[in-house]
């Protein structure tokens, strides 16, 4: 029997979280358009700089701010393609990459597991995107 979208979109992102090099959390993230991937990211170091699982974090309020954030590498990559994208993520996007998923368009975030729902709470309220947590 063939999965479904969602299915085999979750289970591509699982694959993706697998490159990144923070060793305190893996995030992978794809966006997704008219039922195509357009991007993918993990997160890690910028380009070009030694990398968390070289070197160790670099902590600031028990967050490690080395990384540059999975949803934040596939936005970038996707450019204005990603404008009426969904968006799948490892985890909730932080409350910064939630912002620039509204600004990037996305109109669509599902995820598997939660991340500082709190925080981000008043973003999803006033923002058009739908927010799904898978399973």
């Amino acid at each position: 029997m063939r999965i479904n979208l969602d299915d085999y979109f979750i289970k591509i992102v699982k694959n993706v979280s697998e490159r990144a090099t923070c060793p305190r959390k893996s995030v992978g993230a794809i966006i997704v358009k008219n039922g195509r991937i357009i991007s993918t990211g993990y997160n890690g170091a910028p380009k070009k700089m030694e990398q968390c699982d070289e070197v160790g974090c670099l902590l600031e309020n028990n967050h490690c701010i080395r990384v540059v954030h999975a949803e934040m590498n596939a936005l970038l990559f996707a450019g204005r393609e990603a404008e009426g994208a969904t968006l799948y993520c490892t985890c909730l996007p932080c409350e910064i990459c939630f912002k620039l998923c509204i600004q990037a368009g996305i109109k669509k975030i599902i995820y598997l597991e939660d991340y500082n729902k709190e925080n981000i709470q008043y973003w999803i309220d006033e923002s058009n995107i739908e927010v799904i947590k898978y399973g």
